[in-house]
């Protein structure tokens, strides 16, 4: 079973919130897939990493990268709008009402949605739903005013 985590953002963007996250995953040696529900949204955080703080270098593909199918195998991060995470990543990100991914060999599931946004608020809680019957384990995360990650249940 796979370990859900539900991030609520409300104090800011998922461009903001994601990328530390997934910066902490990589250092941990983590390979890790984010799920996404169109190009345009994957393209744009795919332009986004390379560019969000000066000073970071985040590695990653998306899954119709130029480099070709053994590139993405190799990356730590891969940006797709596939259920099958073709890195064999761990760690599974689901972001902006993405469709759930497939579960095998997955140990976390992390989901972000937007707290301004009705739509993705009723979609986490079906997705919650629907992980708690199928008994995985599940945290709740909302965003303190600071932007910091408080656990809530």
């Amino acid at each position: 079973m796979a370990e859900a985590l539900f991030y609520h953002l409300t104090e800011s963007r998922l461009e903001d919130a994601l990328p530390p996250l997934l910066e902490k995953s990589v250092e941990r040696g983590w390979m890790v897939s984010v799920h996404l529900g169109s190009e345009e949204r994957r393209d744009a955080l795919d332009s986004h990493l390379w560019t969000f703080r000066d000073d970071s270098f985040l590695p990653h593909d998306i899954d119709r990268g130029p480099a070709g199918p053994d590139s993405t195998a190799r990356q730590p991060v891969l940006l797709t709008l596939s259920a099958d995470a073709a890195n064999g990543s761990t760690v599974r990100f689901v972001v902006d009402g993405a469709d759930v991914p497939a579960l095998e060999g997955c140990e976390r599931l992390v989901f972000m949605f937007d707290g301004h946004d009705q739509g993705q608020l009723d979609l986490a809680r079906t997705q919650w739903k629907a992980l708690k019957a199928d008994g995985h384990t599940l945290t709740y995360w909302q965003q303190t005013q600071d932007r910091r990650w408080e656990k809530k249940a």
